[in-house]
Parts: structure tokens; C-alpha cells; sequence
């Protein structure tokens, strides 16, 4: 069934594209306006002039609780039939800091660094309650976003980057089995593996409204020194937002994920533990829906400050084997442009 969701993700980029070659006024996008960057969720979004330079902070926590089976909730006691333990609830936190640079118009140069703070709560067969943490430095992303046209007030540019394994993959803690054990494959901190990307983000807007579609895929190279890489990544994403006035606008946005199964196994890891310390139980697809806001200052001594923030629901979560439930992610953003001109 996630097809029809595909299919209705390309449907909604193709009608995208053709509203906007019909309604879009002759003369360039821009970013200089509220609504000229995408949601806060959305990464390589826009591209800059020659000479400009922004900095952005983003803090994104997510949440998950309880478990699925493909689509469908799994109770403990099930859980307990195959595994020892059985997780509950997780927190991760992601504090990312970005700078952009724009040597020519053609070319904007990305690097975007994260921190990463992960709790889990989880339950023993037994009855026991206790929790693991990890805590430390993500990978580091370089990426070049390509202008590609811009003209009639719409805008192509693609993404070519590279996320490089700065983060562990050898995070451990004490559990009520062990100490010092090694943490579950989504507790760890970085992939482990150089990973090359590709994207193209499409703009448009009008005098009221602004609407873009994104395509992303991640690949994973290799293998990592715990024996495993994760899976490779499609993501495609669709959001409109309206500029309510110079300053403010208001947005919403459906998010697409397809992200394939781990391949490999760390031998460190028990499976018969709890779910997440089996490789076959990862992979996942995924749509939610976000709804948000931007804050932009367009002159005085805070020009170019932009204050954004975003909320995303889970529309439909399918996964592979068992694995925990998202509930909501939630993005605030601050980011501020250098030399901005319109």
C-alpha cells in the first residue's frame, strides 16, 4: 500500500511544477521574504549569491513510544515471547549547527555538524524498568548545492554531498543483563560509513504563496568496523506556506521516507536481547505531516535573522520486523544571512 503513497507524493510534485509555470510572475525566486526558505525541516532547501554567507542552529527532538509489527502496535507480552527485554520509550535530541557559502552564484558551498543526546526506556521480561543513554558528536555532512535555473520566479537547483563517520558506533552503558554492553543499532551516533548524497529541490512562488518539492537519496558505502551498514535512504518532500506579511508566514509539508533494512549484523549484539539489537528488524517507511512557521526581519539591525519552527505527525508508519513507533518530531530553527541581497 505505501505505492499509493509514493504515487501521491510524484502526483503532488508534478502539480507543483505545472501550478507553478501557470500562476509564477517573470522574474527571479528569492529567499528575501518569510516564506523564501522552506519548513525548518527541510535540509539544502534554498541556494545563496556569490559572497553570501548564513549560519544556522537547529534543535530537533523526536519522540517515540510503544511498538509497531509492520503497521500495526505490538504489546510487551509479545514482544516477550522472542526477546528478553522490550523497549518503551526513546528521546533523541539533535542539537546541528550549519554554515553556507556562496563563492559564486552557481555554487553554495554546505557543512552542517551535530550533537546527539539519546535516552530509552525499556522493560525486562521480568518486570524491570531501566533506561540507557548515549550522548556525543554525529557524523559531519559537506554537501554543493548546484543552482541549476531560476527565472518566471522558480527555481531547480540539485545537491551533491557526502556525510563523513565522525559519530560512534560503539556506544555502551550498563543494563540489568550487563555492563558496559553495547548499544541498540538507533542508539549509536553515526553510520560508520561514508555515505554520498544526491538531491533536487524545486521552488516556486507567487505574490501570497510559495510551494517546493525535494527529492533526496542517501547511499551507504562499504561495511563498518562493527560489521553492518545502514540502509540506504529515499526521501521526497512537498510543502506550501502562505506570507501572511513582510515578516510572517505559515507552512505545511508531507514528508515521504523510504529507508532500507541494515545489511550485516554487529556481533556484539545478543538478538535474542530485545528487538533492536536485531539487524532485520530496521528499514522503514514513512509519511507525516508538518505544520509550521517563519519569522523573517527584513531590515533594521537583525536583517536577514530568520526564526523558524515546525511540528511533524506520523500520517503512516510501516515497518520491517518490530520496531518502536514515532510519535512527533519537532524542529526550532534560528538562521542568519551575511551580505544578503535581494
Amino acid at each position: 500500500h505505501f505505492l499509493v503513497y509514493q504515487k501521491y507524493m510524484l502526483l503532488m510534485s508534478t502539480l507543483m511544477l505545472w501550478f507553478g509555470s501557470a500562476i509564477a510572475q517573470k522574474n527571479s525566486w528569492s529567499s528575501a521574504r518569510p516564506d523564501g526558505h522552506a519548513p525548518i525541516r527541510v535540509m539544502g532547501d534554498h541556494y545563496h549569491q556569490k559572497g553570501e554567507v548564513m549560519f544556522s542552529y537547529r534543535f530537533m527532538p523526536m519522540w517515540m513510544d510503544g511498538n509497531l509489527q509492520g503497521s500495526n502496535s505490538i504489546d510487551n507480552e509479545s514482544i516477550y515471547q522472542n526477546y528478553m527485554a522490550a523497549p518503551q520509550k526513546m528521546v533523541m535530541n539533535m542539537h546541528m549547527l550549519g554554515g553556507m557559502y556562496a563563492p559564486t552564484d552557481g555554487l553554495t558551498l554546505m557543512v552542517m555538524g551535530n550533537f546527539i543526546s539519546n535516552t530509552m526506556d525499556l522493560q525486562t521480561k521480568m518486570g524491570a524498568d531501566f533506561a540507557t543513554e548515549s550522548s556525543g558528536f554525529g557524523d559531519i555532512i559537506l554537501a554543493g548545492l548546484i543552482k541549476l535555473h531560476n527565472a518566471n520566479q522558480q527555481s531547480w537547483h540539485a545537491k551533491v554531498g557526502v556525510s563523513i563517520p565522525t559519530g560512534s558506533i560503539d556506544q555502551r552503558d550498563d543494563t540489568p543483563m550487563a555492563t558496559n554492553t553495547p548499544l541498540a543499532y538507533p542508539m549509536q551516533l553515526g553510520s560508520g560509513t561514508w555515505d554520498p548524497s544526491l538531491g533536487l529541490t524545486y521552488l516556486a512562488q507567487s505574490e501570497k504563496f510559495s510551494w517546493g518539492a525535494q527529492l533526496n537519496y542517501l547511499f551507504r558505502l562499504g561495511e563498518n568496523e562493527k560489521e553492518y551498514r545502514f540502509g540506504n535512504k529515499t526521501e521526497v518532500n512537498a510543502w506550501g506556506a502562505h506570507k501572511i506579511s513582510d515578516t510572517w508566514s505559515v507552512s505545511s509539508g508531507l514528508y515521504y521516507t523510504h529507508l532500507q533494512s541494515i545489511e550485516g549484523t554487529n556481533p556484539e549484539l545478543n538478538p535474542m536481547m530485545m528487538p533492536l539489537f536485531r539487524a532485520n528488524n530496521s528499514g522503514r517507511n514513512q509519511l507525516d505531516l508538518g505544520i509550521g512557521t517563519n519569522v523573517y526581519i527584513p531590515s533594521s539591525k537583525w536583517k536577514n535573522l530568520r526564526l523558524a519552527a515546525e511540528l511533524s505527525f506520523p500520517v503512516v508508519q510501516d515497518v520491517t520486523g518490530v520496531q518502536m513507533k514515532q510519535s512527533l518530531i519537532a524542529v526550532l530553527g534560528l538562521q542568519y544571512a551575511l551580505g544578503h541581497h535581494d
